[in-house]
């Protein structure tokens, strides 16, 4: 396989931000509100654009939603953000009862996802979000690769009518895919091409597979990575396809193994299509401060690990 290089590093939160203002320039009933993070989830570039279309909650996000709501109901289609931590655990019944029970047009968009929050430490590092937000009915759950992805991601958000939750990230990671490429929701994406393993990746990890995907290749292994951007709805074909092919799978994410994109694979292979899965996720536990890349190695969610976890699959087979 063609090894992917990126030489360019950028935040999958500015990249929401860039297809905020895109969307916002399209569509006039698409609103910002954020929960006194206006900066850090990137949205300074729309509130200067459409001011009146801006709206800052303060720390109030089961507020914000409420309103995102009230929004949704008039027409609009509001974009609420703030940590991935706070809109999620802090309001998960009013996400749960006004907008996903009421199938409201609101999007629910996370940032500081994951352990690459780094020196935020656990009480920041939202891990368990991709397993709140799938679980409930109507909610259709995103998590781009990279910047990007990120940006086509919202603006397809924008044009979908009902709940989103897009999810995205602090660091400057990898910057890769296609600028222009649309995004489908529910569409999953080949990466690369192989027959011995499918690595299904997510968010941070997709950039990581690949890297593991070519080393592998240089062992003589041949590993397809399939792009799962959007966790719900699941590409069950595309899924399908792939194991009946390689007869083995990985997941990888940027989450708990318990609750993420691996239950999901693990679901449908168990009832279609049992096959041997390794799972590369944190095991049930918190996480502490650090760096992003320290962290990422000490959660076991680095290359080496993936590469581990192709090699453990294939020998299940």
């Amino acid at each position: 396989m063609e090894k992917i290089e990126s030489n360019e590093l950028k935040d999958t939160r500015s990249g929401f931000g860039a297809g905020l203002l895109e969307a916002g320039k399209m569509n006039p009933n698409v609103f910002a509100l954020t929960g006194d993070v206006t900066g850090s989830v990137k949205m300074g570039d729309f509130k200067a654009a459409f001011p009146d279309r801006f709206i800052q909650v303060g720390i109030a996000e089961a507020n914000m939603v409420g309103i995102s709501a009230g929004l949704a109901l008039s027409g609009k289609v509001p974009f609420a953000s703030a940590f991935a931590g706070f809109i999620t655990g802090r309001v998960y019944d009013q996400i749960r009862m006004t907008v996903a029970y009421s199938n409201l047009n609101v999007k629910i968009c996370a940032s500081h996802a994951g352990l690459t929050v780094g020196e935020d430490g656990a009480t920041h590092e939202m891990m368990e979000d991709l397993g709140l937000m799938k679980m409930l009915p109507n909610m259709v759950v995103i998590n781009p690769c990279d910047y990007n992805q990120t940006k086509m991601a919202t603006i397809a958000a924008a044009e979908y009518n009902g709940p989103v939750y897009l999810r995205f990230g602090r660091p400057a990671v990898p910057n890769f895919t296609p600028a222009d490429e649309p995004f489908v929701i529910g569409k999953a994406i080949t990466m690369n091409e192989g027959t011995d393993v499918t690595i299904f990746a997510t968010g941070h990890l997709v950039y990581p597979s690949l890297q593991a995907a070519y080393a592998l290749s240089e062992q003589g292994f041949s590993v397809e990575v399939i792009n799962i951007a959007t966790i719900k709805p699941l590409d069950e074909e595309a899924v399908l396809k792939s194991v009946a092919k390689t007869k083995c799978a990985v997941t990888a994410e940027e989450h708990l193994m318990n609750g993420g994109l691996g239950d999901s694979i693990s679901q449908l292979l168990s009832r279609r299509m049992p096959v041997p899965v390794e799972y590369v996720a944190v095991d049930d536990q918190f996480g502490e401060s650090g760096t992003p890349d320290q962290l990422m190695k000490a959660y076991g969610l680095d290359m080496e690990h993936i590469m581990d976890a192709c090699k453990k699959a294939i020998a299940r087979k």
